[in-house]
Formats: structure tokens, sequence, C-alpha cells
């Protein structure tokens, strides 16, 4: 700064940088966005510098140059060296600074027009259940968001905050709604300005509760049950399909085949988690069917705790009451489980019809359950096999994880996508704003089966859909799970139904 002889006035270069970056995101970022506060420092103290050089070629030397001093007493300021000639103070800052604007003069000795701070990283939580009877799926989930993530940063990063990097901060939920929550809240005290995950609904249902109290936006990848963005929050967004969706799928695509197949079956048992989620589906897909019409009676609705390890009793009450079709809600451990002892305990069965639910198109369930699995009829968002996006990140996930990039980590790879999207066209990491940008998305280049992502006042993906997939024969397992239904995205034209006893495969 220079001075006279009095008081001192600074024109260093944190006013500039201030200016520059806006007042009231220079001062946060010097602890959110360390890295990026220096390179604009060093920017505005080399144009300060300058501009000094020339104000002091035209009138003459300084009588005061300090290098910094706060002092309120009228004493030199500390490093202060005088010189004779003419003082340089605020007034003359501002008046030459204004006359030819301050990005002119930026420019003109060599410094960007009105740079403005941007982090280098944008950090984003995501909340996976990695651990507990979900880790399965829930790993699938993880390296879903960090292939995207890598992608993304190795094709030039967030290009409107100037190739601004995506950080994945990492949660597991251990399957555990409570945990989830505890997870996100640690995750954004880590930085996070963005959610995502978290497979589970009652988790979901958790981590939306604390994004509007933290005000921080939430992109659920995959979460159904529709009461988690019926409260009004303004900082949840769902690009899964809400169970309303998937009831509206599943009744659809029964009618459909049992018209097209001329086959009714009379007889129905329910079978569900007691989870958020399987409660819910189960619960909607009852109401749906009976509001339908569909002429099919359900004779009983069995529930049983996530996790368990035993249906033996549960069977042999399904077995007693003979029902035509079995309708699961269920989850890859438990479907196993189930399977088995059906096989086990022979119960004939015209089908298994999956309203929508995860437990019966896993790549290590159609491995292991092998001919049990075939004809497994199930509704579900799923990918997009014509779709060049997914070819390519199918391919490169196999490449990175000797994994296919199923229905649950296609979602997830999507979901992070979405975030992008959102902060490219924000051209912030400011929460409002990528709120402001979610609300407009229609992102069309995705993976998944359905239109482009658009959310609509409450939050959800207008645009999500389902399929009906069949586990039909293949030599190849990961070749025999196989979209029917609709015919757009058709991968077989051959629906078997009603399927032959699981013994006699």
């Amino acid at each position: 700064m220079a001075t006279s002889s009095g008081p001192v006035e600074p024109v260093g270069p944190v006013g500039p940088a201030a200016v520059i970056s806006g007042h009231q995101d220079f001062y946060p970022a010097l602890l959110e966005a360390p890295d990026s506060i220096h390179l604009l420092l060093e920017i505005t103290t080399a144009f300060v510098v300058k501009w000094l050089a020339a104000q002091e070629a035209v009138d003459g030397p300084f009588k005061r140059i300090a290098i910094a001093d706060y002092n309120d007493n009228k004493k030199e300021g500390i490093g202060m060296k005088k010189k004779a000639g003419k003082e340089l103070n605020r007034r003359t800052f501002i008046k030459t600074s204004g006359a030819i604007g301050l990005g002119l003069a930026a420019s003109s000795f060599g410094v960007p027009t009105l740079l403005r701070a941007a982090p280098t990283k944008i950090k984003i939580g995501s909340i996976q259940p990695v651990t507990g009877p979900l880790a399965v799926i829930g790993q699938g989930q993880r390296k879903a968001n960090i292939m995207a993530a890598r992608q993304i940063n190795a094709a030039g990063g967030i290009k409107s905050m100037g190739g601004a990097q995506l950080e994945l901060l990492l949660g597991d939920s251990e399957s555990k709604p409570e945990v989830g929550r505890q997870e996100a809240d640690r995750l954004i005290k880590d930085g996070a300005v963005v959610l995502q995950g978290p497979f589970q609904s009652g988790t979901a249902m958790a981590i939306a509760t604390l994004a509007e109290q933290r005000q921080v936006p939430f992109v659920m990848d995959v979460a159904a049950l529709d009461a988690i963005t019926q409260k009004g929050y303004q900082y949840s967004f769902r690009v899964f399909i809400t169970a309303k969706g998937l009831v509206g799928g599943a009744i659809k695509y029964l009618k459909q085949v049992t018209e097209m197949k001329g086959v009714m079956p009379k007889t129905a048992v329910v079978t569900n988690t007691a989870d958020p989620f399987g409660k819910g589906m189960s619960g909607g897909f009852l109401k749906g069917l009976e509001k339908s019409g569909f002429p099919i009676k359900i004779i009983d609705r069995i529930q049983y705790p996530l996790g368990i390890q035993d249906l033996s009793t549960e069977v042999a009450k399904i077995k007693s009451l003979k029902p035509d079709l079995i309708f699961p809600v269920s989850r890859p451990g438990d479907s196993v489980i189930l399977t088995r002892e059906l096989y086990k305990q022979r119960v004939p069965l015209m089908g298994i019809f999956c309203p929508g639910s995860p437990g019966w198109y896993e790549p290590h369930v159609v491995k292991d359950l092998d001919k049990l699995i075939l004809y497994v009829l199930v509704n579900v968002p799923w990918v997009n096999p014509n779709s060049t996006v997914y070819q390519k990140a199918n391919a490169a996930f196999y490449k990175a994880y000797n994994q296919i990039l199923d229905t649950n980590s296609a979602y997830a790879y999507t979901g992070t996508l979405v975030i992008a999207d959102a902060i490219e066209r924000a051209g912030s990491a400011r929460a409002d704003d990528i709120v402001a940008a979610l609300k407009k998305t229609n992102f069309k280049d995705h993976p998944v089966v359905g239109g482009p992502v658009q959310f609509n006042e409450k939050g959800d993906n207008i645009g999500a859909m389902t399929a009906l997939i069949q586990v039909q024969k293949d030599p190849d397992y990961l070749k025999r799970v196989k979209i029917v239904m609709p015919k757009e995205f058709a991968q077989s034209d051959e629906i078997v139904f009603p399927a032959p006893p699981l013994w006699e495969r």
C-alpha cells in the first residue's frame, strides 16, 4: 500500500480480489477454497504492483510504501519506506481505476478481466449401503458414482467454473437409515455441496430431512418411496421412478402379459421385506391392483424382516395357500432364499411376477440361482441397451470393475451426471444456484429406459419409466436378463408364461 505521513490507507491486492470475486464470496472462500484465493491474490498483487509502477512513472516517487499496517495510531507503518515525491492514496486509486475501469486496468497490465474465484474441487457426498444386507447393491452404486465423476473430470471437469474437478466424499449407510443420516451430516461438515444416493427409501427419507435443514441439494439416484417428495422439500430431487410409477407399470404389464398369453391367474400371494420400501411398495401395489379391477384374488400378504436368513416357515404357508402367482417385493438376499425354498418345498406356481424391486436381475443372483430363476418376470426401471451412452458406460464399468452396469448402478451413474449437468449450467457451487439449475434440468444423455430427466414441482423425475424384463435361457448368464416390454426397447419377442415348475427346468 502507498501512504502519506497520515493514517495508513490500503490500496493492496485484497481489495481488488474481494471486488473481483464478490465480497460475500471472498471471505468464506478463504477457508473453503484457499488454493483459488491464493491464485487470485497472486494475480491482483501483480496488478497492483504494475499499477503502482505506472502511477509512480506518471507522478514521481511515492513518499511512503507500506508492506502492511492496520494500526489505529498515526505512527509510521511496519515496513514503511520513505521516499520523496507525490502521495498515492485510496482516493487516487479509486479515481484512476474508476476512470479507466478495473477490468480495462487489469487487462492493460496483463491481468485477466474480472476473474471470479472458483473452487478447484467441488465436493459431492455419496452415501450408499456398502456394508450390511444391501452391500452388493451399495458397492455397485458407489463404483458407478466414482466412475461417473472420474469421466467428468477427465473430460475437463466443470467448464463453466474453469474446469473445476468433482471430488466424491464417500459415506456408508450400513443399510441403516439412522447411520445414513449421520454419514450425510458428516459429509456436509466435510464440505459436500451436494448429496447423492442412497438406494434405500428409509435412508433417503432421513437424508432428505437433513438436507432441508442444512439447505444442501440432495439428488436421489435410487429411492422409490412416494412420501419422500411429498413433504414440500425444496432441496430434494429424485432421478429414480416413484413407487406409484412402479405400481402403474406393474399392473400395465401384468394385464398385457395375461392378455397376450390368454391365461388368467386366479389367486396370488404378496411377499415383502418389512422395511419402508418393502411395506410402501407392496402396499401401493395392493391398492393399485384393487383399484384397477384386475381379476385376481390376493389371498395373503406375508412380510418378514430385511436381512432374514430363513424363509422355510413363510414358504410352507405359501404352499398351503396354493396361489397361482407370487408378487414379491424383495432384496437380493431374501430373493435367493425364497426361490431356493420354493424349489425345496416344491411349491407349484404359474410364475413369479415382481411388481418392482431388486433381487431378481442382479448378475450374481442370476448366476447363483441359475435355472431356478428362469422365467421370472420383473417390472423395473431398466438400462437402455440401445443407448450409446449405456454401451460406452457399460464397457467402461466392466473394464474397471469386471461387472456389468445394471439398473441400480446405471441410475447411480445417471445421478452423478445429473448433478454435474446442474453445476455446469449453474456455473456455481452455491446451494441455491444448484437447486435453481436442478429445477430446470432437461437431461437426455443418460443410459436408462425413459425420457429426459426433468423434475416436477415435487422434485420427481417425470421422464422415469419402467420396462418388463424376463430371465431367459442363454449360455452367457450376463445376457439372460432381457427386456420383453415395451416393444421399442425389447430384446426378446418371446415371453414364457406360465413358467414350468422349478424342479422341471
